[in-house]
């Protein structure tokens, strides 16, 4: 008999999660507590783990079609009042060892749910809790229902309701210390002229405007709390406290867009485990990292295609689940670490940590800028293709 799989989100870890599991033969059901399947159109860096990742879901070609994936890319690091630090043209694929894309968050969304089609999916049910009986697995949900599988995934994010189950004194999430405001728009890209992307650095101030679609741009303002009023949560306040200080670029495309969004950015610190018995997490819920890794979304994709790999071998799930926490605990912890670090270099407000940073942006070419960033990930072992399973220690 079909063994069942039940998931609890749709976003992009869930639905990934969904198609990786589906190709190796589960049945699946997923769970997601919004009425209808919105995904605001913020933007997403999909590094070349993600691309390989989405190819073995068979979704790459669909979110490349989507997406702006130059195989040269020409950008300028600025600063704010639009003073050019560097400018360069980077050759994608051989500097990153492979296709890089950027897709507003909509674009990749809608490929994973046309890869499961929206029948596979419950809408308006908010699980609660579940408990384990025997080899059962029982999800309870808001509305009252119980559904029993073979096997539950919490892909539910931050603030996910399987994970405080397993780890019910867990304390709140980790404030980074940093205030975002997102935005994508459409028919701007006139302002960022032969660029691909334009990177704003500043003290306690990053910012990016980046092409991510045949004709859209997403942005970012990243702000060190201190700069912000305490009482200030919209974006629009936010914008119009910090425009003055950018350059004509940015003024032009933030003014255009009407889609914004305000964050708190923050993570959560490593937990000893990730399941037990039937139960296991992914993507957010497991290891919710600052996007100053540039991994977020990608990890969350390497986490389902782990996940199906393993639970594709003939063993039993258990097994399974615990060999799939073993390949991705350690690497996304890594990771965590490298995305706080960097955080705090780009959150500084120290004039002489500033300079040294420009310094480097200055001096340093752009192959080697590059290569220390795909270093980091490759030490963090972020390739779905370097994925290796073994048996647990005796």
């Amino acid at each position: 008999m079909m063994r069942t799989a039940l998931i609890v989100g749709a976003g992009i870890g869930g639905l990934s999660a969904a198609i990786a599991l589906r190709k190796v033969g589960w049945n699946v059901r997923v769970f997601e507590r919004a009425a209808s399947p919105r995904e605001l159109g913020f933007g997403l860096a999909l590094a070349p783990n993600a691309m390989a990742a989405l190819d073995e879901l068979g979704v790459a070609d669909a979110v490349l079609a989507r997406a702006f994936a130059p195989a040269h890319a020409r950008v300028e690091v600025r600063r704010m009042d639009g003073a050019v630090l560097k400018r360069a043209e980077v050759p994608v694929h051989e500097a990153f060892g492979g296709p890089l894309a950027v897709v507003l968050r909509r674009g990749l969304h809608g490929a994973l749910l046309d890869a499961v089609s929206l029948d596979g999916i419950t809408f308006g049910s908010e699980a609660t809790g579940f408990s384990v009986h025997s080899d059962r697995v029982i999800l309870r949900t808001a509305n009252g229902d119980a559904h029993e599988g073979d096997l539950l995934v919490g892909a539910d994010g931050m603030a996910s309701v399987v994970r405080r189950a397993l780890h019910p004194t867990e304390p709140p999430p980790r404030s980074s210390g940093i205030v975002v405001v997102r935005g994508a728009v459409h028919a701007a890209l006139d302002h960022l002229g032969d660029l691909a992307a334009v990177y704003y650095l500043g003290p306690g101030v990053e910012s990016m405007i980046v092409r991510a679609s045949d004709t859209g741009i997403y942005w970012y303002l990243s702000v060190a709390g201190e700069l912000v009023p305490a009482a200030m949560r919209d974006p629009a306040a936010i914008l119009a406290l910090m425009c003055p200080r950018f350059d004509a670029t940015f003024r032009a495309v933030t003014t255009a867009t009407d889609d914004v969004r305000y964050d708190e950015l923050s993570d959560r610190d490593p937990i000893p485990f990730w399941g037990r018995d039937m139960v296991t997490l992914l993507g957010d819920a497991a290891h919710p990292l600052l996007p100053h890794t540039g991994q977020g979304a990608a990890q969350a994709i390497v986490d389902a295609v782990t996940l199906g790999r393993a639970l594709g071998e003939n063993v039993g799930i258990e097994h399974a689940l615990r060999s799939y926490e073993r390949e991705r605990r350690g690497k996304t912890a890594t990771l965590l670490k490298q995305g706080r670090r960097t955080a705090r270099l780009m959150r500084t407000l120290n004039p002489i940590a500033c300079h040294l940073r420009e310094v480097a942006v200055r001096l340093l070419p752009i192959r080697a800028i590059v290569q220390i960033l795909v270093r980091i990930n490759r030490r963090a072992g972020t390739d779905v293709r370097q994925t290796q399973f073994s048996d647990p220690p005796s």
